[in-house]
């Protein structure tokens, strides 16, 4: 049984994590994240920012934090 997500998946204090959206013809990417961890969020647009944002809460954020707590 697949369940419903959620109409709103911007990460908060309750719901730590990342979002990423694609860009469309009209629109550009857009990028979020709130860490767990230690409480850092983040909000960018664009390609090379969202990149960037990624690459960020992948190596200082969110699994960061999963391997023994805060950095």
């Amino acid at each position: 049984m697949l369940r419903k997500l959620p109409a709103d998946l911007t990460p908060t204090e309750e719901s730590p994590g990342l979002r990423v959206r694609g860009g469309t013809k009209y629109t550009r990417s857009q990028g979020d994240y709130v860490c767990g961890g230690c409480g850092a969020e983040d909000h960018v647009n664009g390609d090379n920012d969202v990149k960037a944002l990624v690459n960020d809460y992948s190596t200082n954020h969110g699994p960061a934090h999963r391997n023994g707590g805060r950095r």
